[in-house]
């Protein structure tokens, strides 16, 4: 009997200017078929949880990289559902519909709204702290105040 594929792993950019070329390359893989995203979420105290999102796409650089998730199923909550619809934002290209810069205010690239209820990207704060929605957030698992010691966001052809 064939295995199913593993996912891919998708690395999340190390530097703002590695953004264009990681998200670029995401959407050309998942403009070629149907995608899930599975995201892997640990905290400083060994628990883990995860999202999954039946449907997942980027769109292109003209739209950003718009980002389109549905279909949640996981033990982390669905913090994605915010972002879901939104242009990728980073320091220097504000996408966001914030008055602010949101990837300045929360020092990262992501999918910002208004600003986040994720944020995968975000300052390596080392778990609890005091300065709210800073750090790698997952708003419905920890909370705001709460930043991840690991996460990963894999994607699988279905």
């Amino acid at each position: 009997m064939p295995r199913e594929p593993a996912y891919y792993c998708v690395p999340l950019p190390i530097k703002l200017s590695e953004s264009s070329t990681r998200n670029n390359f995401i959407h050309l893989l998942t403009s070629t078929g149907n995608y899930k995203l599975y995201i892997h979420l640990e905290d400083f105290k060994g628990n883990s949880a995860y999202a999954e999102y039946f449907e997942f796409s980027l769109g292109n650089s003209a739209t950003h990289y718009r980002l389109e998730v549905d279909g949640y199923c996981g033990t982390a909550g669905n913090s994605m559902k915010y972002h879901n619809g939104m242009m990728f934002s980073t320091k220097d290209k504000d996408n966001d519909i914030n008055q602010n810069s949101c990837a300045q205010i929360y020092k990262g690239a992501w999918w910002f709204k208004r600003c986040h209820s994720s944020n995968l990207n975000g300052k390596y704060l080392g778990g609890q702290h005091s300065n709210y929605a800073k750090g790698i957030i997952w708003n419905t698992w920890t909370g705001g105040f709460y930043s991840l010691k690991s996460t990963r966001m894999m994607i699988k052809r279905h």
